[in-house]
Parts: structure tokens; sequence; C-alpha cells
């Protein structure tokens, strides 16, 4: 279960590092939005960038020495590695969102 909360933290970090190439041109970038769509917050980008990998990492380990040290529920035993997987894709798909809302935002001018 390690190897695969790794591969989760793995693919976000280089999610991350090709945003940053992309984004170089950019010192801040949006965190945070109202319905309206505009920026309530931003953070300097290495910090933007790094955070939802650095989260899904503390999100990501706890669950597996959650899973290490805490027995599930009879009957559920089988469900660790899915909600650990699913947990996974949940974290990219949000990534995704993160910077493309990032992307929408900067291509409107909106700051």
């Amino acid at each position: 279960m390690t190897v695969v909360a790794a591969v989760f933290v793995a693919i976000m970090g280089i999610i991350a590092c090709r945003a940053n190439a992309r984004l170089a041109g950019e010192s801040r970038l949006p965190m945070q939005w109202w319905f309206t769509g505009e920026v309530t917050w931003s953070a300097p980008r290495p910090v933007a960038l790094a955070f939802c990998p650095a989260l899904a990492g503390i999100v990501l380990g706890s669950q597996v020495v959650l899973a290490a040290n805490v027995a599930p529920r009879p009957e559920q035993e089988d469900l660790v590695l899915p909600a650990l997987i699913a947990t996974g894709v949940l974290f990219v798909a949000i990534q995704l969102l993160h910077l493309w809302l990032i992307a929408r935002t900067l291509r409107r001018g909106i700051r």
C-alpha cells in the first residue's frame, strides 16, 4: 500500500513540475475563487503548485499508517486498498481541476 500512495504522490509531483514549467512567467497563482470567479487569494507559484502534492502525501501517508496499525471492521478488510486508490484518484482530479481553474483565470486576466 505504501507503493500505491507513493505512486499517486509521484504522479502529482510530475503534474506540478510540468505546470511549473508552463506557468514560469507567473509569480503568484490563484488558490481560491468566489462564485463570481473573482480570486480571493493567491500564493507564490512554488507554494501553489506544491500544495496539492504535499496535502496528498500527508493524507495518503496517514491512510497507509492507519491501515497498518488499525484493524478494519469485519468484512471490510478488502476495502482498504480500494479506498486508498479512490483517495489518490480524487487528489489527482482535484489537482487537475485546480490547474484548469488557474489556466482559465489567467486566460481571462482576472487577478
